[in-house]
């Protein structure tokens, strides 16, 4: 008899994402110290932003990149 996945709601999505060099970089570096895969440190990170409501300050400024936090 099939059974619905009870995990099934915390499986994750393989997506495609385009970041800057320079950010990857930067996760990857956090993560060696962390001791875990820049991908899981990225994930955790935008779940934080997530359940704290915490928002990017879009400043859009010629030269500067658009995003300010």
């Amino acid at each position: 008899k099939w059974k619905p996945n009870p995990y099934a709601k915390f499986l994750k999505k393989a997506v495609t994402i385009r970041f800057d060099q320079d950010v990857i970089e930067y996760f990857k570096g956090l993560s060696q110290g962390e001791g875990m895969p820049y991908q899981t440190l990225m994930n955790l990170f935008l779940r934080y932003c997530k359940e704290t409501g915490l928002k990017p300050k879009t400043n859009w400024m010629k030269n500067t990149g658009p995003l300010h936090i």
